[in-house]
């Protein structure tokens, strides 16, 4: 329920808003000629907008502390502009005078509301009909100011705590890679125990994975799709009945290793891995190419790929195939505390983002100042009622 001096408004009544234009690409520059220009989200950081080009002929502009609002795919991101800049299509300038922040938390509160109401077939977006039409709780002023602090306060502690479980990941991470190594350096096995030198080429190779099995034209769709980065959806073109070693190919995901589930269908963008049974167990040598790091040996190129020309001469240390069973034990029992200590961090992160979608919830039904906080904003020389407030800024709107 909303307090007695606060009212509920549209966003239309209390900000002015200016819908982006794109000029055209003649007009655009890197050398630092007109206004900074920003098109879309692409260009967007935690807080104020990146400058990648300028524009000397602009069509619609943002003024500084003007809220820029992403009002095509993806609807909502939200930044504030630092400098007087050029705005195309992609984007929205939204001003509200009083305290742009007490506005700007509200936009990141509905933004997912944004996003559910942009419409469109190739393009989702949303028109400033629709913008202006969000209804908004409008506080005195004075608790609008002490809202943002404390939100800032919260998120403040909040980011801290993430930053925390984001270093602890990174920790975990290179304590995976160090459980593998040590495990094909035979850190894990007795010293008397023989290893053997060998290269990728000696136990496996590697194929693209479409065109490797043929359809199966009637599983109903039910095979699942695996390129670089795992499973990525559902197809029946081509198949393996048995689970598959794949190795990422091409671009973010090149070096990726994954283990296919039975029934599953593998693009191009990966490639599907066969090995000399007699040497190497398929458990051990998942782990065996994940101790590798065969990202290492990608193209360097804008687009990543692997080939096995870079991969086949690897070098690697295997052990007997009598061994390969108890040390899979081993990695695997190091690495169940990895998953578990990730799981925890994954969760936390996720709870991270949901308490601070709370924080803002509250913020706008008025629970988040405590009874003093709210006692300090009244003796505010320009505290007033909401309705006053409204009415004072259409005044001034007017002008």
């Amino acid at each position: 329920m909303m307090r007695n001096d606060w009212i509920e408004v549209e966003l239309g009544e209390v900000c002015d808003g200016v819908m982006g234009q794109s000029p055209p690409s003649s007009t655009y520059n890197i050398e630092g000629r007109g206004l900074p220009f920003f098109q879309g989200k692409a260009e967007f950081t935690d807080l104020h907008p990146v400058v990648q080009r300028w524009c000397d002929t602009p069509k619609r502009t943002a003024q500084p502390f003007d809220i820029l609002l992403s009002v095509r795919a993806p609807v909502g991101s939200t930044n504030i502009a630092n400098t007087k800049c050029a705005i195309g299509r992609g984007l929205a300038a939204i001003t509200y005078r009083p305290e742009h922040k007490y506005v700007w938390y509200y936009l990141r509160l509905i933004e997912k509301k944004l996003d559910e109401q942009g419409t469109g077939t190739t393009f989702k977006a949303i028109s400033g009909g629709i913008l202006k039409s969000q209804r908004v709780s409008l506080a005195p002023l004075p608790e609008q100011r002490a809202i943002v602090s404390k939100i800032e306060q919260l998120f403040s502690e909040l980011d801290n705590g993430i930053d925390n479980l984001k270093a602890a990941k990174k920790k975990l991470g290179t304590y995976r890679q160090a459980v593998l190594k040590k495990a094909f350096d035979g850190g894990f096995t007795k010293r008397t125990i023989k290893w053997e030198n060998n290269t990728l080429r000696d136990i496996l190779r590697i194929s693209s994975g479409v065109g490797l099995a043929k359809a199966n034209r009637n599983d109903n769709g039910n095979y699942l799709v695996y390129g670089g980065n795992g499973v990525t959806g559902r197809h029946s073109e081509y198949m393996f009945e048995d689970r598959q070693l794949i190795i990422g190919r091409v671009g973010v995901h090149c070096g990726n290793v994954h283990i296919t589930k039975p029934k599953s269908w593998v693009t191009d963008n990966a490639f599907v891995v066969s090995f000399d049974e007699a040497k190497i167990r398929f458990d051990c040598l998942y782990y065996l190419i994940l101790s590798l790091r065969l990202n290492q040996y990608a193209s360097s190129t804008a687009q990543p790929v692997i080939s096995g020309g870079r991969v086949y001469p690897v070098e690697f240390l295997l052990p007997p195939k009598e061994i390969q069973e108890s040390l899979v034990q081993e990695i695997e029992t190091r690495l169940s505390v990895y998953d578990n200590v990730l799981t925890n961090i994954e969760r936390g992160l996720e709870k991270a983002e949901s308490l601070r979608q709370s924080i803002l919830k509250n913020a706008f039904e008025g629970k988040l100042l405590s009874e003093e906080e709210l006692a300090a904003c009244r003796l505010e020389p320009d505290w007033e009622p909401a309705d006053k407030l409204l009415e004072r800024i259409k005044k001034q709107r007017n002008e």
